[in-house]
């Protein structure tokens, strides 16, 4: 089972019917053969090329200019945090699926700050695994709700907490969606509202902008207002960086 912020568009291609080009990185020949057969069966999906450690990975990727990397987080010669940020410096257009074999594996908080997109643990079935792929590379996220609680866990573990702020002088509004919200021990940064943190606690969660919009009691066009301008004040390109800054700033607590 994955979380999902929409439902993804399964063709990245100029035609519906064209396969997602991918690479598979995983340094266990079995693993790397049988991921590679089992999404190359799939009609949807195309592997390119394989690569047994980050680097392989990196030529792999400026050979065939796949649309989506799955990149093992744990590889000889570089990394996959490694493979991913340089993947992002140089290739920023393919989406990058991490897998990882242990659901307390701290290095994924990594994998998330440098740029992945989704993350699954490698008991994945193969559904779920395309389902990934063809989500980040239409630039959304899917993550292992497994994942997802354990990143959650670390951050809350290993963020320093903030030091206490200064008092704020109390502003006048008659639209309560427009105060700058606080949580406690903490002034949320970059003049988030009350709505924005509330939209952004409910991505978190992996709602999609239609179970927000129920959850709320809002329209969808409203949800989609509040979250481009959490997005434009907390600098996210989409709800995986929103995700993160969430972490980051440890607004949930």
């Amino acid at each position: 089972m994955t979380v999902t912020t929409e439902p993804p568009t399964l063709a990245t291609g100029p035609l519906a019917t064209d396969p997602l080009r991918i690479v598979v990185a995983d340094d266990q020949p079995s693993v790397r053969e049988g991921l590679a057969l089992l999404l190359d069966m799939l009609p949807d999906t195309e592997v390119v090329a394989t690569a047994a450690d980050g680097q392989q990975a990196l030529d792999a990727v400026a050979e065939h200019r796949p649309a989506a990397i799955l990149l093992d987080i744990h590889m000889p010669v570089l990394d996959g945090v490694e493979t991913t940020r340089r993947l992002v410096a140089e290739h920023p257009d393919v989406a990058i699926v991490i897998l990882t074999t242990y659901l307390e594996d701290a290095d994924v908080l990594d994998a998330i700050r440098a740029g992945a997109r989704g993350f699954l643990t490698k008991d994945a079935d193969r559904t779920d695994i395309a389902r990934a792929l063809h989500a980040a590379a239409a630039g959304l996220s899917i993550v292992d709700p497994r994942v997802h609680t354990t990143l959650l866990a670390a951050t809350r573990r290993d963020t320093p907490q903030p030091e206490a702020p200064e008092p704020r002088e109390p502003q006048d509004s008659h639209d309560p969606d427009d105060v700058p919200a606080t949580a406690p021990h903490n002034v949320l940064p970059d003049n988030l509202t009350e709505r924005e943190v509330e939209i952004l606690a409910l991505i978190v969660d992996g709602l999609t902008n239609p179970e927000i919009a129920a959850r709320l009691y809002l329209s969808i066009n409203t949800v989609k207002s509040h979250i481009n301008r959490m997005f434009a004040k907390t600098g996210s390109r989409d709800r995986a960086a929103a995700i993160s800054y969430a972490h980051r700033h440890k607004l949930m607590e």
